[in-house]
């Protein structure tokens, strides 16, 4: 619509669209506006170079890719971070495993006296745990690592978004699971926090679209079980975590029963799964 204004855009959006909150977003990126100065706004003519970048906006949505891949970018907790085909779009769902590795960060925190505390976040992908402990924790230093080189380049990408002296306290390392970690590190690390793929290979297909088109088949896949990724994890982390130290991983709701067993069978002696926002069981919880 060339000469429109906002308030035509925002019109033909929203009928092509069918959904105001993203209406509202596709016309917040391409005006680069935010919501209070888009209202002002709205009678104003678009410049071409916007209104031509809300149509490609539009185009890609209604063409099935995930908002957060059309925007390029989503919010997690405090951060805004850089998102595309590399990793798994951030949910609500590793919020929650935040804030409870952002607990074990507080109870370690009361018994080590302020000082500084490791924490190695397995599989980091886009970042937004490592990330998002060290921003929200002064005490806290994190090793981050992921198998994936891409991802590792996104992780990057996310780690200059936020304050220097935060991103100081993040390092990034390549490898798989525990196998990127100095070995002089065993026995050192007071958390080890962890989303890994738990789908099994069967529930691939009856992914909506979106997920199964966009979102890396490694980075929610496990194995047959789905339970892989997770059994290596918890099998491995008494090795490296030091005396008090925890575990806290994602898991997916009907896994929380052998998840339980696997940290017994690991050696934890207290272990239990928290529910997510929606009341389901989510993360595992252990301590050495």
């Amino acid at each position: 619509m060339a000469g429109a204004t906002w308030r035509q855009l925002r019109r033909k959006t929203a009928e092509a669209i069918a959904d105001p909150v993203q209406t509202t977003w596709l016309l917040e990126e391409a005006s680069g506006f935010d919501g209070a100065r888009l209202l002002r706004e709205l009678d104003s003519q678009a410049p071409p170079g916007a209104a031509a970048r809300l149509e490609s906006l539009v185009r890609r949505r209604l063409s099935g890719e995930p908002l957060q891949h059309v925007l390029g970018h989503w919010g997690f907790r405090e951060l805004d971070v850089a998102v595309d085909s590399r990793v798994l779009v951030p949910r609500p769902e590793t919020e929650v495993v935040v804030s409870v590795a952002l607990s074990e960060v507080d109870r370690l925190h009361a018994l080590r006296a302020g000082s500084e505390m490791l924490v190695v976040d397995l599989g980091t992908g886009s970042g937004v745990i490592a990330l998002s402990l060290a921003l929200e924790r002064a005490t806290v230093r994190v090793i981050a690592t992921d198998r994936d080189p891409a991802a590792l380049d996104l992780a990057a990408v996310n780690l200059s978004g936020i304050p220097i002296e935060a991103a100081a306290r993040v390092q990034f390392r390549q490898g798989d699971w525990y196998q990127a970690l100095p070995l002089d590190l065993a026995g050192q690390v007071a958390l080890i926090v962890a989303n890994p793929p738990y789908l099994a290979e069967h529930e691939w297909a009856g992914l909506d679209p979106t997920v199964r088109g966009f979102d890396p088949f490694g980075a929610l896949v496990a194995g047959p079980s789905g339970l892989e990724a997770i059994e290596a994890i918890v099998a491995g982390a008494p090795a490296w975590l030091c005396r008090r130290g925890a575990l806290v991983v994602e898991i997916a709701p009907d896994q929380a029963r052998p998840v339980l067993e696997l940290a017994r069978e690991a050696g934890f002696p207290r272990a239990n799964v928290e529910d997510d926002l929606a009341g389901r069981p989510r993360v595992l919880m252990a301590e050495q």
